[in-house]
Formats: structure tokens, sequence, C-alpha cells
């Protein structure tokens, strides 16, 4: 019974998660490298990729809700895709 209650509360907070993605606003067209980056090589990014959004008009707060929100976003897809291949 306990594992089942747990199932229940991660599938809640996955679900959660996915509502967050979901009404995360469009990114700028400028964001389109740089979040294409934190979806598929995260660990290149560098302070000179913050700093040129923040030099094309990019405020602080939307470069980490998008940075969060591509994180979370290829987070889930991977979750996704290992359920489909675990059944």
């Amino acid at each position: 019974m306990r594992a089942t209650v747990r199932v229940f509360a991660m599938t809640d907070s996955i679900d959660d998660l996915r509502a967050v993605v979901a009404a995360t606003p469009p990114a700028p067209t400028v964001m389109a490298p740089y979040l294409e980056k934190v979806a598929t090589r995260a660990y290149t990014i560098t302070d000179a990729d913050v700093a040129a959004l923040t030099e094309a008009g990019i405020s602080d707060d939307e470069i980490f809700e998008q940075t969060v929100a591509a994180a979370i976003s290829q987070g889930l897809r991977r979750l996704d895709a290992a359920a489909a291949v675990i059944g």
C-alpha cells in the first residue's frame, strides 16, 4: 500500500512539472540557440552564453525561467522515452 501512495505522489509531481512547462510563455527567438544547448549539451553552457542573452536585452528572470522550462522539458522527454521502453 505504501508504494502505491508514493507512485501517485510522484505522478502528481510529474504532472505539476508538465504544467509548469506548458504554462511557460514562448521564448524570444534570440534564445533558440541557447535553449537548444540547454536541451542537448547543457554541460557546454558558459557565462558568455548567458551574457550574450543579457546583451540582447533578455532579462535575468526570463533567462532563468526559459532555462528551467527547457531543462524540465528535456528531462520529461527522457522520462517518457524510458517509460515507453519499460512499458
